[in-house]
């Protein structure tokens, strides 16, 4: 069975939204590592909640360590991740080359959900495999922070003083939450 969204640019009556806030619709799935969700060029984005609710961010900007080199030289390290979904996380696994080198699975699931990087006109897999290795774990790194939003942590106690702390449970590999 196929649910339906409002048709996009619907908005709901009421206030509008904050500046640099888009109206909740969610990403688009029709192309792998686009979303539709925010304009280009607008601020870090965040969907717009029903009234009373809390808004939820879609989108996460980001900046690489030492940046992707394009044919022409060009050096792009600002882009924006959205979050995954699970067809994000389910659609690389059917990828052959992620059946023959399941390592490739982070290289083809960043390349779906990085919606922007510097000025480049298209994010893809292919891009993801040529960025130096640091970028490459930076955005690893960063797919999970934005995709585990504070589940990897644990409040604890300590068995000799008493005292609450988090520990870090996170270490997984990317894709597989």
């Amino acid at each position: 069975m196929r649910r339906t969204t409002a048709r996009p640019g619907a908005l709901p009556a009421g206030p509008a939204p904050a500046e640099g806030a888009v109206a909740a619709q969610g990403p688009s799935t029709d192309a792998p590592g686009q979303a539709t969700d925010s304009p280009v060029g607008a601020g870090p984005a965040a969907s717009a909640a029903p009234a009373g609710g809390q808004a939820l961010r879609t989108e996460f900007p980001f900046e690489l360590p030492r940046g992707y080199v394009d044919e022409s030289g060009t050096v792009h390290r600002h882009g924006v991740m959205r979050l995954a979904t699970a067809r994000d996380e389910l659609v690389p696994l059917r990828d052959i080359r992620v059946q023959e080198n399941p390592a490739y699975l982070s290289v083809v699931l960043l390349g779906r959900v990085i919606t922007r990087l510097g000025t480049l006109p298209m994010v893809h897999d292919g891009v993801v495999e040529n960025m130096f290795a640091s970028d490459l774990a930076f955005l690893q790194d960063f797919y999970r922070q934005v995709n585990a939003e504070g589940h990897t942590r644990a409040g604890v106690t300590c068995p000799h003083c008493e005292q609450p702390f988090e520990v870090e449970l996170g270490g997984s590999r990317l894709g597989e939450s």
